[in-house]
């Protein structure tokens, strides 16, 4: 036993020391190559242009321009170029260039290249880390088979406010959950090292605030404390940078009056001090020329110095640093130590990547065409998409629905919908090969049962005109089925919303089905929570699909007929109406709680609204019922050093398999700082059988018990803290109290 210890120690020391030996040669060459590199060259590496220019056509100034400036060493990257060949043939150029520094092509690949899974919301909603990292490993492998070396996702930034359309890019209002999320993105992506033919370098973005954009409204200030900053907003950027991430971007805010993109307490202070972070940080799209328009820079030049000095090492877009930035280093304003600093950071992925040794090592027209036809991964999108649809409602069992229903009525701006089943951001999806809502329930349906159709309206549903067909075919049908929501492009980037409710006039087709006396099962496709009162109210099954990507008809209905039981919960909190948001799970106890029963005027509530949410963050119903029971704890009191286990049982109480995401809750009631009535530690995913049950454990140490000070010190004090188990935030099964002594 003791030699076989050693044979695996041995083996470990060997593989970390190869390790080791592979960076110091990739530092090595790193230097050499930078020794040798004018200062035209070393700013020609942090310049990065889109391929969009190139779309201008051949033969003109522009195309000729962006050609020499590659071959002449003066473009580090692109964006937007995608395709074995083509990106074969713009490496091409750049291998022209006096030194032969490859280029690195970049590309926005957010859910999905040619197949494309639910929006990164939506796919939050799952709770499934390893669906996730799926879904990731996929886009990286169908990406990188295209020539793609680097993705700008995954989005981290916290979003609390469903206004701000860019929540369908994140992972929702929780920091322990995105946090989760952020690493399991990193790791689909990257693989387990960069290098890899079926990985590309991540990007963790937005670095940071953005999600917190006052009024949700794309690109506004931000304005916080540092205390919620550290607390909410930068641990899912630390969680993906603990997983290896290779890149992060800045945001465009002004963060507490200050550009993120020349923000060194961010990018200098923080990321790359406290935290060691050793990849570069790349502009987002023009952010270096904006602090000109903000106020913050006098002109490109001043934007170009404030921003490399700050720690943002590659210019997307702006042209700032290829205009002005040898001039600030040879005129004395900006030191060359900084510019190097950048070159080496970006140089170093590119050896990491091997495009040294072989610069055309992801553009193999043979592999991009094995990869993006494999049929493994629209089974996957099918599965993940089918996993990410929340049952929010499901009165009197209406669903799943019988295959044996003489008459089906499928109605709605959505029910023939193939584009807006994907979401934004899509990059190589070919809609045609798509099944829509109502091609699927066609296919799911018995023999015997007849499927009819109406749209009712368009999405935008600015008019009634065709309420009157919907309703006669509803008239006629044992089953209706409603599909409403948000067209693709309603939700996303500068896609912000005043209001959020269902678009135009979507709602009053639901209200006049019930005046017919016909109730639907009601669908909603969207890439961020809507507010629906009178459907919430009124119907009897509401399934939340979001935009769920190539499979995602198939998908709903394979939960709708039951073939997949839901699992899903939500990542973030559905708003009764406009006036409760932001709204979320996290809040702060006050001085004068809504549950004072004391007094019942002077308290922090609204006299016309009830404080509670629609549906509250961790909602989601099954086919299936679930027990929570026997908690026990192997100690009620803890050392600072200790630990304590939680354990419980979990029972499937009803007559179908399911999987339930059980979610363990903590409240530290009294603290130097005033701590959140609940805040989420830990979740487990669980598939049991109809009947079976399961012994569950959370472990309970120190850092489940810390929170940042008002010094920002990380922490635990001494004192007693409520454990919570449950089926959501707002449906808690399980509570004890447990005890931390002091040092």
């Amino acid at each position: 036993m003791e030699k076989k210890r050693f044979t695996r120690t041995a083996i470990a020391c060997a593989l970390m020391a190869l390790a080791g030996a592979a960076q110091a040669d990739v530092s090595q060459r790193v230097e050499a190559l930078l020794r040798q590199m004018t200062l035209d060259e070393k700013v020609g590496q942090l310049n990065q242009l889109s391929g969009k220019d190139f779309s201008t056509g051949p033969g003109s100034g522009k195309v000729r321009d962006i050609e020499r400036d590659i071959r002449d060493g003066r473009i580090g990257s692109m964006l937007n170029i995608r395709g074995a060949a083509e990106t074969r043939r713009v490496q091409a150029l750049a291998l022209q260039s006096r030194l032969h520094i490859p280029l690195l092509f970049g590309l926005d690949v957010i859910h999905g290249y040619r197949t494309v899974f639910p929006v990164p919301l939506g796919e939050a909603a799952s709770w499934d880390l390893d669906a996730i990292e799926e879904s990731a490993r996929i886009a990286a492998r169908e990406a990188s088979a295209a020539g793609v070396h680097w993705t700008f996702a995954p989005m981290v930034d916290i979003g609390r406010d469903p206004r701000w359309g860019r929540v369908m890019e994140g992972a929702g209002e929780d920091t322990y959950l995105g946090s989760r999320i952020a690493a399991a993105r990193v790791r689909g992506f990257q693989g387990t090292k960069l290098g890899g033919l079926e990985s590309v370098m991540a990007t963790a973005k937005h670095f940071a605030g953005y999600g917190a954009a006052l009024a949700g409204r794309d690109y506004n200030a931000v304005d916080m404390s540092e205390h919620q900053l550290y607390e909410t907003y930068l641990p899912p950027f630390k969680a993906a940078a603990d997983a290896g991430v290779a890149t992060f971007m800045n945001s465009f805010n002004t963060l507490n009056g200050i550009p993120a993109t020349g923000n060194a307490m961010l990018q200098r202070d923080i990321l790359k001090g406290r935290w060691g972070f050793k990849g570069f940080v790349v502009s987002d799209w023009g952010s270096v020329r904006e602090m000109v328009v903000h106020g913050y820079a006098n002109d490109l030049p001043d934007a170009a110095a404030k921003a490399i000095t700050a720690g943002s090492d590659m210019d997307m877009e702006s042209s700032a640093y290829a205009s002005s930035l040898a001039n600030l280093v040879r005129s004395g304003r900006v030191d060359v130590k900084f510019v190097d600093d950048a070159v080496r950071r970006v140089l170093t992925k590119k050896f990491e990547l091997g495009l040294f040794d072989d610069p055309y090592r992801f553009s193999d027209p043979a592999r991009e065409k094995a990869a993006l036809a494999d049929p493994r991964h629209r089974a996957a999108a099918r599965r993940i998409a089918a996993e990410s649809m929340v049952l929010l409602k499901n009165d009197g069992g209406a669903l799943p629905l019988r295959k044996d229903a003489r008459s089906i009525a499928v109605i709605g701006p959505l029910a023939d919908a193939r584009r807006d089943l994907e979401g934004g951001w899509i990059v190589d999806s070919n809609a045609a090969t798509m099944a829509s809502l109502v091609d699927a329930v066609r296919t799911h349906a018995g023999p015997g049962t007849r499927v009819a159709y109406a749209a009712g309206c368009d999405v935008a549903c600015r008019g009634t005109d065709g309420f009157a067909a919907a309703l006669d075919l509803a008239r006629a049908a044992d089953v209706v089925v409603l599909a409403v929501g948000e067209s693709w492009d309603m939700s996303g980037e500068a896609k912000s919303r005043a209001d959020i409710g269902l678009p135009g006039r979507q709602a009053e087709l639901f209200d006049a089905l019930k005046a017919i006396g016909k109730t639907p099962v009601v669908v909603i496709m969207a890439g961020r929570p809507l507010i629906f009162e009178n459907v919430a109210q009124g119907a009897n099954a509401i399934l939340y699909a979001w935009h769920p990507g190539s499979e995602g008809g198939n998908a709903i209905a394979d939960v709708l007929f039951g073939d997949v039981n839901p699992s899903a919960k939500l990542p973030m909190t559905f708003p009764r109406n406009m006036g409760q948001i932001p709204i979320g799970y996290q809040q702060y106890q006050t001085g004068r709680p809504v549950l004072d029963n004391g007094n019942s005027v002077y308290r922090s509530a609204y006299i016309d609204s009830p404080n509670t949410p629609r549906y509250a963050f961790g909602h989601g119903l099954s086919y299936t019922t679930f027990a929570y029971g026997d908690l026990r704890l192997s100690s009620t009191r803890m050392t600072p050093d200790g630990k304590i286990t939680l354990q419980f049982t979990l029972t499937n109480s009803g007559r179908v398999a399911g999987a339930e995401v059980v979610q363990f809750y903590l409240r530290d009631p009294v603290a130097s700082v005033v701590r959140p009535v609940k805040e989420l530690k830990g979740f487990q995913r669980i598939a049991l059988k109809p009947g079976e049950h399961r012994t569950v454990s959370f472990t309970v140490d120190r850092d489940t018990l810390s929170f940042f000070d008002r010094k920002l010190a990380w922490g635990a004090e001494p004192g007693t803290f409520e454990l919570m188990v449950g089926s959501a935030s707002d449906d808690i099964r399980l509570r004890q109290t447990i005890e931390l002594t002091g040092p």
